[in-house]
């Protein structure tokens, strides 16, 4: 066997390579997983392209050190196990390599799932190292595999964001300014601020060319082009930026001004002007303050426990499937040079946002 990999060089993420490498043997109380499906979207990309700041490059080492592999969320098989606990034949979902396989070496094993023990893994939040078995997971639909790749994860962002930005009282504000709002970790948000919270205004801003798309999904009380954010009322708002446009969020700021009462950082999907933190000229308004997930959803558990935190997140995911029908279709393609290229395209703002792209090595 022989295990196929796609290496992106670090500081040129538009250099990617389809590299193979033998396999190490097994180690003791290991698990080798044949990756069966990933999605490829705008947050693979965010992973790229923060990927030193944050560690992403950490969970999947490639070959050589100027490589990394970008991490993808999907379905895998357990193809050989030296774990008593996990049988050949099982099915899990989480976070898996651009590759065709993946050792792992499970802990904390319980009948819903297990983490990755592996020594290199541990610094990294506990979210990414987490891997459900399908076999007894309540939200696994078998129907909606594609769905869970494509949305699952950013949708959870999103609803860790409503969930923070509610629980401070949206900080007072009424007006809720959502960047990339084609992208679907800005439509979970949507969803489930609509859902929560509709006396909150939700202002959507998107590029020409995805006006019709956002303002089909109803997730939005008004879709505005980017050129038009100066003709917004200034009235006292939250803008959560999935964008990373420096000159973008600079023009939020400079428009709201003292009416902006807070700014979160959350994406990059804009790879060459991202926001950064610190640096740079003063905007006018709140510091940009940056929103990592994987925080936020071990303090959400911790406060609601795995079995009501698990249905509040379940519930909110239907609604958004729901609110979601129709508005994507999901393309199923074949092999690691697929990948590859949607991930190339990914990268250079080339993919339509009614396109879920899901990979089968």
């Amino acid at each position: 066997m022989t295990i196929a990999q796609i290496q992106v060089r670090k500081d040129a993420l538009s250099h990617a390579d389809h590299v193979a490498v033998e396999p190490a043997a097994l180690g003791e109380g290991a698990v080798r997983l044949a990756v069966e499906s990933f999605a490829v979207t705008a947050n693979n990309v965010t992973y790229a392209v923060v990927g030193d700041g944050f560690r992403y490059w950490d969970f999947f080492p490639a070959t050589d050190a100027a490589f990394g592999i970008v991490p993808m969320w999907g379905h895998a098989r357990v193809i050989e196990s030296n774990h008593r606990d996990i049988a050949v034949g099982e099915r899990v979902y989480g976070y898996l390599p651009m590759a065709t396989h993946l050792d792992v070496r499970p802990g904390k094993v319980s009948a819903g799932g297990f983490l990755d023990m592996t020594d290199y893994r541990q610094p990294m939040s506990p979210v990414y190292n987490s891997y459900t078995r399908l076999a007894a997971d309540p939200e696994h639909d078998p129907a909606r595999e594609g769905e869970r790749m494509i949305f699952g994860p950013l949708f959870r962002t999103g609803f860790l964001i409503e969930y923070f930005l509610r629980g401070q009282g949206w900080f007072g504000t009424e007006q809720l300014i959502l960047t990339s709002a084609s992208s679907k970790t800005a439509m979970g948000l949507a969803s489930v601020a609509k859902a929560n919270s509709p006396e909150v205004r939700r202002i959507g801003l998107t590029s020409k060319g995805n006006l019709g798309f956002v303002e089909r999904s109803g997730l939005y009380d008004a879709v505005v082009a980017y050129d038009d954010i100066e003709r917004l009322p200034v009235v006292r708002s939250v803008s959560v930026d999935f964008a990373g446009n420096a000159d973008l969020l600079g023009r939020i700021h400079r428009h709201f001004d003292a009416a902006l009462a807070q700014s979160v950082l959350v994406g990059v999907t804009h790879k060459d002007s991202r926001s950064t933190l610190g640096g740079g000229e003063p905007l006018p308004g709140p510091k940009p303050q940056l929103f990592f997930a994987p925080d936020h959803a071990v303090a959400f558990f911790k406060a609601h426990g795995a079995e009501e935190g698990g249905r509040l997140v379940a519930e909110a995911w239907r609604g958004f499937l729901a609110a979601m029908e129709g508005t994507i279709a999901i393309e199923r393609l074949s092999g690691l040079d697929a990948a590859r290229s949607v991930f190339l395209d990914m990268l250079a703002g080339k993919v339509d946002p009614a396109r879920g792209i899901v990979i089968e090595p």
